[in-house]
This record gives C-alpha cells, structure tokens and sequence, in this order.
C-alpha cells in the first residue's frame, strides 16, 4: 500500500511540475494498472520463470534452490555444479527429473543398490525425464530438457541425499 502511494505520489508530482508548455517525451508509459493493491500486499508473489537454472551441490547433502518454474513447452537448460571437496564416492551429487506419477521416494530408495550405474536404476529409467552424471567435487555438468505443463520431482540419488536433495520443477 505504501508502495503503491509512493507511485502515486511521485507520478503525481511529476505531473504537476514544469510550465503550462507540453514536451514530446520518448519515455514508455507505465501501466500501473498491474501494480499490487493494498489485498495483495501479503500475498505469495508469483513465481519467476526462467529457462536457464543453475543449481548448486555441495558436502553439505543440500541443493541451493528446490523449486523452480520454466516455461513448458521450451528448453531449459539446468547446470549442476558440485561445489563441494569431496570425491563421488563418498558425496557424488546428481540431478534427476522424473515424469509426473513418479514415486521420488521409491526412486531415491532403488537407487541406493544401484552403485554399478552410479546410482541410477536401469529398471526405472523409463521413469527419467533427464539426468547429470553423479559429479564429484568441483566437476559440473549442463542437460538440456523440455516439459510439458505440470508439475515435476527432482532428487539427487546419491544413497542417503534424497531426504535433503529433492524439489519441484513447475512448467507453466
């Protein structure tokens, strides 16, 4: 509300200033018509859609972003980075995106008898939307992907980093 105020004000001010004589101005016009009215101020504002995600890894067993919104339909491009010291045997991170209907905790608990494959199971690959490779410390890996409109799970199936390694995609 004071915000919106403030806008008001100092548009109105603007307004008001200068002599009667009008100048041609090159500046856009602005549409407060969109601007938060004082109901909103409380409410969750909405989601920034990007299709460029840089998520980050580290020994910490914690992603530093766990929800993201892209646009369906187009290509995201999703950078994992292993910020961490450690090796991929002991703290190997990887990102994987399972369609909608997936079981995240059925997934996470398969993979972590799936060392061979680096912790991916071959019986629930079809179950893989996209994937990194499992990185250990200070290696990165970008995937390129498109989704559809719905909301997706992603985890790291490391054994033991589901729990703390997990999020949302919501395509819009």
């Amino acid at each position: 509300m004071k915000k919106l105020f403030l806008m008001s004000f100092t548009a109105l001010m603007i307004m008001s200033c200068g002599d009667s004589k009008k100048e041609e101005s090159t500046q856009t016009e602005i549409d407060y018509s969109t601007a938060p009215s004082e109901d909103t101020e409380t409410a969750t504002p909405q989601a920034k859609t990007t299709n460029h995600i840089v998520l980050k890894a580290g020994d910490d067993m914690r992603y530093d972003k766990t929800e993201f919104t892209v646009k369906a339909g187009e290509e995201v491009t999703l950078i994992l980075m292993n910020t961490g010291e450690m090796s991929k045997e002991a703290m190997g991170h990887n990102f994987i995106i399972l369609k909608p209907g997936s079981d995240a905790s059925d997934f996470a608990n398969k993979a972590a008898s799936a060392k061979a494959t680096d912790y991916i199971p071959t019986e629930l690959k079809s179950e893989i939307i996209a994937n990194t490779k499992l990185l250990g410390g200070k290696e990165n890996e970008q995937i390129k992907f498109t989704l559809q409109a719905g909301t997706y799970n992603f985890l790291c199936s490391f054994p033991g980093h589901f729990a703390t390694m997990n999020g949302t995609i919501t395509a819009i």
